[in-house]
């Protein structure tokens, strides 16, 4: 593997110690219906100075194409575009304490977002080449004898992924930040329960007829962004699965981290996780949002921060999370 020295070094605030880290890149080929191959890009950090097989973290992002780094083209309101940059800073804080750290482009997003687009067309996507992508880069970490274990993390969508990934590679643990506790077409339903009630009986009919497999010809117009007929066969792949369920079968130490001023992801859907698994930890963050920083509930001050690159992590998000991989 092609190594790349990216001199990186962090005070500790603890003392004067300083620690070196390096990056490399990891990739993983994938083959689209169409039989084209697919190269998914990522990022592999490790702390410089190693004595032994360390912990590695494999992070799985959330929906739509966010990248490794927690970054989207996508428009957030009028305040720009998605750049947070929260799975890079994680990465980076998690290796200060001693954690390898694996992030990639998820498909459809980052180096191989134009590829994806020419490649697989948005009918032929299904949520099972998520899992299936999350495998693949598992399992190579598996192989590396310069780690101890491998800890799964997936964000907000990237937590079911990251579920089924675990499940099938046999992980060592998982991290659930941000995710659903229940099937898609639930969390939807919360998501429409504002609209009028003519609309939100259309968007609930069609949501119905979806999680039984029924395709829509004519969805409600207001939910066109998730009932589109072309998105209707991943939707469908995705409603197959129910977290609370998933969850259950997953063997290793579990650690279940939510905010409580996420305005996308509410504290009840990690309380359902737990619920489903009682031996799990369950981390709620006072003020930390969806994209692991503190901000306030006003809609659009919490928003704000999405777009804004410069601020930190939530305080003691890190720690939880190290301390959880390192038990």
């Amino acid at each position: 593997m092609n190594r790349i020295l990216l001199a990186v070094f962090s005070l500790l605030s603890a003392g004067s110690t300083v620690f070196a880290q390096t990056e490399e890149p990891i990739h993983t080929k994938i083959t689209v219906p169409e039989s084209v191959d697919l190269t998914l890009d990522g990022t592999l950090t490790l702390p410089a100075t190693r004595k032994g097989p360390i912990p590695v973290v494999l992070l799985i992002a959330g929906s739509g194409s966010t990248d490794r780094d927690g970054n989207s083209p996508s428009p957030i309101g009028t305040f720009g575009t998605l750049k947070p940059g929260s799975y890079r800073m994680l990465a980076d804080s998690l290796v200060r304490q001693g954690i390898a750290v694996a992030r990639y482009d998820k498909r459809g997003s980052g180096t191989n977002i134009v590829a994806t687009m020419k490649a697989l067309k948005p009918q032929d996507h299904r949520f099972e080449y998520y899992v299936s992508d999350a495998v693949g880069f598992v399992r190579q970490l598996q192989a590396d004898n310069r780690f101890s274990k491998v800890i799964v993390a997936g964000h907000s969508e990237g937590s079911l992924v990251g579920m089924l990934a675990t499940i099938q590679t046999k992980a060592s643990g998982l991290i659930s930040i941000a995710g659903a506790g229940q099937n898609i077409a639930d969390v939807l339903k919360k998501q429409f329960q504002a609209l009028p009630e003519s609309q939100r009986q259309l968007v609930y009919r069609d949501l119905d007829s979806l999680r039984a497999g029924q395709t829509v010809s004519k969805p409600a117009p207001s939910a066109l962004m998730v009932l589109h007929p072309l998105l209707q066969g991943s939707m469908m792949s995705w409603m197959k699965y129910d977290p609370a369920q998933e969850i259950k079968q997953i063997k290793g130490p579990i650690l279940i981290i939510n905010g409580k001023h996420d305005l996308q992801v509410a504290t009840g859907e990690a309380e359902l996780l737990k619920a489903a698994r009682p031996d799990a930890t369950l981390s709620l963050f006072d003020q930390m949002n969806h994209v692991l920083k503190n901000a306030p509930m006003d809609r659009l001050e919490n928003f704000k921060t999405y777009t804004d690159p410069s601020l930190p992590l939530t305080p003691g998000l890190t720690t939880t999370i190290a301390q959880f991989v390192k038990q």
